[in-house]
C-alpha cells in the first residue's frame, strides 16, 4: 500500500550549495518515488529557482505540512515567509537562517510523527551559527534535540567499508588530551550495536586505529596507545567485543587488511574521513549512530565551487537516501524480532517419559 511508503524527511540544506541541485536530480528518477514518499522542508521558490535555473525536469508539489505529502511525488514544505536570494556559491547568513529553518521544521515534524527518516543536505557550519545553533555541526544538534539523552556516533560508510570517529568535530590540539578508555569504550560499545541493530551483522568485527604514528612505537612515538587505547580494547574484548588493534593509521587501509572487518574506528576526524573521502567520496554517507532518529547525509559538503553550474552527482545523495531506508527497515525487523521471544524448550525426566517444557518469556527473560 501507498501509506506503508517510508517518509523521508529531507533538509534543503545551503541554498547557495548544491543541496537543492542532488535532491531534485535523485528525485527526477520515477524509480526513487517508489521506494519512499519524500518530503522537501525548505522553500519551494528556491528549489523553483535551482529547477530554472540548472535545467531539471522535476516536478514538485507545495504542502503545509508532511501530513499532506502525496505518494509518488516530491513535496516541499515552506518553512519560512522571507524572501531568500539565492546566490550560488556565496556564504550568507540569510541563507544560514533558512537552513535552521529547515532543519527545525523537520525536527519538529518528526517528533509529531509526520516523517520516519530525515537526511540533510549539506550547511555551511558557519552561516548557520546562532543563538539557536551553537554546534559544530548536524550530528550534534540532532543529538541534543532528538537524542534523548543517547550519544551520537558518526559513521561514514559506503556498502561494507564503515569508518566510525572517537573524536568528531574538535580542534587538532584537543584531540589527544580528549581521548580516554571511557571514551573509546563508549564509541565502540555504540559502534557495535549499530553494526548489529541497524545493518544486521550478527557478531562485528570492529578494527581500532592507533592515534600515533606506527601505533606509538612501544612508546617512542607517544604513549596513549599503551596507556589508553589497549587497555580499553583489551576490557572489551574479554566482554566478549570483537575489536582488535590499535593498527598503525598509515597503511591500514592499503594494505588490505581493510577487508577483513566491519567496520573501523579512527581517533580523530580527518584520520577516518580523509582515506574514506579518497576511497569513496563519490557514493559515501555520513549516517548518524547511536540515536533513536534515523539520520544520513551525503559525504559531500555545499560544493560552492561547482554550485549552479549543473555538475554536482547526486550519487552521494541518492545513497544517504537508500541507507536511511534499510537503516529504518532493518530496525523494524529487529524490533519484530524480539517484540515475541520464543519461550525457552527443555526436557525434563521424572518418570519413564520424556515431557517437553516450556519456560515462560519473564522468566526466559
Amino acid at each position: 500500500m501507498e501509506d506503508n511508503k517510508i517518509r523521508v524527511g529531507i533538509t534543503q540544506g545551503d541554498i547557495n550549495g548544491v543541496g537543492y541541485e542532488v535532491i531534485l536530480k535523485t528525485f527526477s528518477d520515477p524509480t526513487m518515488l517508489e521506494l519512499c514518499t519524500p518530503i522537501v522542508y525548505g522553500s519551494p521558490k528556491v528549489a523553483a529557482y535551482h529547477r530554472k535555473s540548472l535545467d531539471l525536469p522535476t516536478n514538485f508539489s507545495i504542502v503545509n505540512s508532511a501530513s499532506e505529502a502525496a505518494p509518488n511525488r516530491l513535496s516541499i514544505v515552506n518553512c519560512t515567509d522571507d524572501e531568500v536570494k539565492v546566490e550560488f556559491s556565496k556564504p550568507d547568513l540569510e541563507a544560514g537562517k533558512a537552513a535552521l529553518g529547515a532543519l527545525e521544521k523537520a525536527i519538529e515534524e518528526y517528533k509529531a510523527g509526520l516523517i520516519d527518516v530525515i537526511v540533510t543536505a549539506p550547511i555551511n557550519k558557519h552561516t548557520i551559527q546562532s543563538e539557536e545553533f551553537s554546534f559544530p555541526g548536524h550530528t550534534e544538534y540532532i543529538e541534543e534535540k532528538l537524542g534523548n539523552g543517547g550519544k551520537a556516533l558518526m559513521i561514514l560508510m559506503k556498502d561494507d567499508f564503515r569508518v566510525a570517529l572517537v573524536t568528531g568535530h574538535i580542534p587538532v590540539r584537543e584531540i589527544a588530551s580528549t581521548l580516554t578508555k571511557e571514551l573509546i569504550q563508549e564509541k565502540l560499545v555504540i559502534f557495535s550495536r549499530s553494526l548489529k541493530q541497524d545493518f544486521g551483522i550478527g557478531a562485528p568485527r570492529i578494527a581500532v586505529l592507533s592515534l600515533n604514528p606506527h601505533a606509538g612505537d612501544e612508546g617512542l612515538l607517544g604513549t596513549e596507545e599503551q596507556e589508553i587505547i589497549i587497555p580499553a580494547i583489551k576490557e572489551l574484548t574479554e566482554k566478549g567485543m570483537l575489536c582488535y588493534g590499535p593498527y598503525p593509521a598509515d597503511g591500514f587501509m592499503g594494505s588490505g587488511n581493510l577487508t577483513h572487518f566491519d567496520g573501523v574506528l579512527a581517533m580523530y576526524h580527518d584520520q577516518g574521513l580523509a582515506p574514506f573521502k579518497a576511497l569513496a567520496m563519490d557514493e559515501g554517507v555520513n549516517y548518524t549512530a547511536g540515536l533513536p532518529v534515523v539520520r544520513t547525509s551525503p559525504a559531500h559538503g555545499t560544493a560552492y565551487d561547482i554550485a549552479g553550474k549543473g555538475l554536482a552527482s547526486e550519487d552521494s545523495f541518492r545513497q544517504a537516501v537508500y541507507v536511511a531506508i534499510d537503516v529504518y527497515r532493518n530496525r523494524l525487523r529487529e524490533k519484530e524480532a524480539h517484540a515475541n521471544p520464543l519461550r525457552k524448550q527443555y526436557y525434563e525426566r521424572r518418570d519413564d517419559s520424556d515431557k517437553l517444557k516450556l519456560d515462560s518469556v519473564e522468566e526466559d527473560l
